[in-house]
């Protein structure tokens, strides 16, 4: 393990917070809408990874995660079943008991 993200050769992190060049990496898609021009999404994802998640961010994903489920907002829930034309949420049970 390295003590910093910078230092791990084989990461994305070096291109996209860095904007260094590689062969083998490209800039993630993601990254893309930070930023018309890469002056501005290298800031903009610098500027992201400073933030930090809250408790109950981690809460949501840690929950999401051990039950197999998928963390994100219902409309990022909604909108991604509709692209992949797949369930990602849990089916609603219903019970016959009163």
């Amino acid at each position: 393990m390295v003590g910093d993200p910078v230092d791990y050769r084989c990461s994305s992190y070096q291109i996209n917070r860095l904007g260094t060049e590689s062969k083998l990496l490209s800039p993630q898609p993601l990254s893309l809408p930070l930023g018309m021009l890469k002056a501005e999404r290298l800031a903009n994802y610098r500027q992201f990874l400073q933030s930090e998640a809250t408790q109950e961010l981690l809460f949501d994903i840690r929950y999401a995660l051990n039950k197999g489920l998928l963390p994100g907002t219902e409309r990022f829930k909604s909108e991604l079943e509709e692209l992949t034309a797949r369930r990602i949420r849990p089916s609603q049970r219903t019970s016959s008991r009163p």
